[in-house]
């Protein structure tokens, strides 16, 4: 495999590019003082291709992008949609040692989300193998707007500091990351050893990128590596001393996993987890916070595509209009739908497995039952689900949702008598409180009744329906429908 391209590797723009570049960058600082950040992100993307190596093109091209977001640290709401195949790309062309192509590939993950963790770390790898480093530098800088004390950064950060010979401030991200992970054996002796080297350097960030304008990122760096009293640290730091002391006690786990995603650092809360599994034999509240924390980003993006979709809706394109024109985005409406029902069956997949752990785990609490049966019936299990549901309905408490579910159970099975006989038991026991149960359960013996030839029988359960509520499913056109039925018969 060839070595990596040195920095002679980046083609020197010639006369025209740069003049061509310089325009551009002109017009686009213009146009993102105007508002025009879309226009200006374009113009900008282009001075990076033609220059390459220009700090200050690829600086502004960031704080457009970032301000396009109103600096909300997330970029678009849905990134996660348009940035899969940009971030596949950028991956290849790092692999295939095409890392200008790479660097490409990231701005456009960067123009929908300015704070990609996965694409600054790997665009930053791009710029030093093109021996770029005051780029990487910058690059990795940047990316820890957003994640200060992530570790993976922090120690990127300082091995480019390292290379460059900036030993005070590797010093500082290295004990940052041992900070953030106290069994990275890497960061333990990176610190003691920058610590007693003589070839430690004192110097302002300036300095370390090559004279540009001061980070207000890492111009802060030493005062974060010493605040002690975060809201963080403050709620962790006793939870990790009692787990020290103790680290049997499964709860103790739980809290601090807790406090780290109230945090916001999901990562952690699932490395506290995983790190109480083995004292505790694998307890199983772990295992079930575990379970929680796999889904919850799929729980999330469904949200996400559910209300992408409603967007896409609302703002649907004239006849001779793109579907993705109305939008800006990417993915059209089929597509969105697509990836809907995949995220559906992926979210009740993984929840027919967390509940029936849980059912296993705790036979006598039936509540597990419901919910298990629930999901086995949206998944198309009616057999599985029956058999859930049955056990559910021991409990009088649930007797009247495991009737309701019964009977949507029998009626998928073609078997009206038993889908009946439980819808009927689930309206004799339904709460008063539960209005929109009753009239699932009476919508459901009407229609059956009417599917069935029982149109009188029908007829009456519709009229009590629609005095409840005469829009609900269309009963009242229902109704109609019925009544011409029972005359013309």
């Amino acid at each position: 495999m060839p070595d990596h391209p040195p920095a002679g590797a980046v083609p020197a723009p010639t006369a025209e590019s740069k003049h061509i570049a310089f325009q551009s960058f002109t017009k686009a600082k213009e146009m993102a003082t105007n508002g025009g950040f879309d226009y200006a992100i374009q113009l900008l993307l282009t001075c990076c291709k033609l220059d390459p190596a220009n700090l200050h093109y690829r600086k502004q091209l960031r704080d457009t992008q970032k301000a396009k977001y109103g600096n909300n640290l997330h970029g678009s709401r849905f990134a996660f949609l348009t940035t899969p195949r940009w971030k596949a790309k950028l991956r290849a062309a790092k692999r295939t040692r095409d890392y200008l192509k790479a660097l490409e590939h990231g701005e456009q993950v960067l123009c929908r989300n300015p704070w990609d963790q996965g694409a600054q770390l790997d665009m930053a790898e791009s710029f030093d193998a093109l021996g770029l480093s005051d780029l990487a530098v910058y690059t990795l800088d940047q990316a820890r707007q957003k994640y200060p004390k992530d570790a993976t950064l922090n120690r990127a950060l300082a091995r480019l500091f390292e290379k460059r010979g900036d030993f005070q401030k590797a010093m500082i991200l290295w004990q940052l990351v041992r900070e953030t992970v106290p069994t990275d054996v890497e960061a333990q002796h990176k610190a003691k050893d920058l610590a007693a080297s003589s070839v430690i350097q004192k110097g302002g960030y300036e300095e370390a990128v090559a004279g540009t304008k001061e980070s207000p990122i890492i111009g802060r760096i030493e005062a974060r590596a010493t605040e002690k009293a975060d809201k963080l640290t403050r709620e962790s730091g006793p939870l990790l001393t009692r787990i020290a002391a103790d680290p049997t006690e499964p709860s103790l786990y739980l809290q601090l996993a807790t406090v780290y995603r109230r945090g916001g650092q999901d990562d952690r809360a699932r490395a506290v987890l995983q790190q109480g599994l083995g004292p505790t034999g694998n307890a199983f509240q772990l295992q079930m916070e575990l379970m929680e924390l796999d889904l919850a980003p799929v729980r999330k993006d469904l949200e996400h595509a559910e209300a992408r979709l409603r967007k896409l809706k609302q703002n649907a394109p004239t006849d001779d209009e793109p579907a993705t024109a109305a939008t800006g985005e990417e993915m059209t409406e089929p597509e969105l739908t697509s990836l809907r029902v995949k995220l559906i069956k992926e979210v009740n997949t993984r929840e027919i497995e967390l509940y029936r752990v849980k059912a296993d785990r705790s036979p006598n609490e039936l509540s597990h039952r419901i919910e298990l049966g629930t999901r086995l019936l949206k998944a198309d299990l009616v057999d599985e689900a029956i058999a859930e549901l049955q056990l559910a309905r021991r409990d009088d408490r649930l007797k009247w949702r495991a009737s309701l579910l019964l009977g949507m159970c029998f009626k998928k099975r073609n078997n009206w008598r038993l889908a009946q006989r439980n819808f009927e038991e689930g309206l004799a026991g339904v709460p008063e409180s539960e209005e929109g149960v009753k009239k699932e359960l009476l919508f459901q013996l009407a229609s059956g009744a009417a599917e069935n030839g029982d149109l009188p029988r029908a007829i009456d359960l519709g009229h009590e329906l629609a005095n409840l509520d005469f829009s609900f499913k269309s009963i009242g056109k229902l109704l109609d429908e019925w009544n011409d039925r029972l005359q013309s018969a």
